[in-house]
């Protein structure tokens, strides 16, 4: 289930946090377009203030926005000009309807706790052989940041562990330094995953 107090931000804070530039995802980004196929359906869960959904359409793929918090779909429809779905992760019931999912700095707000059956869900939702992207603060376990955000904050070792506990075989995960939303400094994990063919 979602986290009240971490939902209980993005709502106070959806206009500011709309205009903040939160991680940087253009290569990130364009290198999970490159393993979709054009004018693929992709699926981005948590699209924040809608930068990255902008990106995708502009280049004329199939998007279908979604975000946890109604006050930053809200924010996200503003700078997309069309409706951006709510939906909680723990809610996915699609069944193969997408080439690829997105999910750039959200799925670290999953509980620990669900995140396989979370992930066992973004599996089902890919069509064969489609890709998925996902992005993590690494640490060492669950906690809160100095905002009141939960995080999941997992080690590789972890995360490799989740993907295979929901049926994932084919991943990649690499991580950088960088930053976010609180301007600390962040270990980044990146997973890129295919569904089999």
């Amino acid at each position: 289930m979602a986290d009240d107090p971490t939902l209980r931000f993005y709502a106070d804070n959806a206009a500011v946090y709309a205009e903040h530039v939160t991680v940087p995802t253009g290569k990130r980004l364009d290198a999970f377009l490159a393993l979709v196929p054009a004018g693929g359906k992709i699926l981005e869960l948590g699209c924040g203030n809608g930068r990255d959904a902008a990106h995708m359409l502009s280049l004329g793929f199939d998007v279908d926005p979604t975000d946890g918090t109604p006050e930053l779909a809200a924010e996200a429809e503003k700078r997309l000009g069309r409706p951006v779905r709510i939906l909680r992760f723990e809610q996915l019931d699609a069944i193969a309807a997408y080439d690829g999912i997105w999910a750039c700095a959200s799925l670290l707000h999953a509980p620990a706790s669900d995140l396989v059956s979370i992930l066992g869900r973004i599996h089902r939702a890919l069509r064969p052989g489609g890709v998925f992207t996902a992005s993590f603060k690494g640490g060492t376990g669950e906690g809160r940041d100095e905002l009141g955000r939960y995080y999941n904050y997992p080690t590789s070792e972890r995360l490799r562990a989740d993907y295979a506990a929901a049926g994932w075989t084919d991943l990649t995960l690499e991580a950088n330094m960088g930053s976010g939303y609180d301007a600390k400094p962040t270990e980044w994990l990146w997973v890129t995953a295919r569904r089999a063919a």
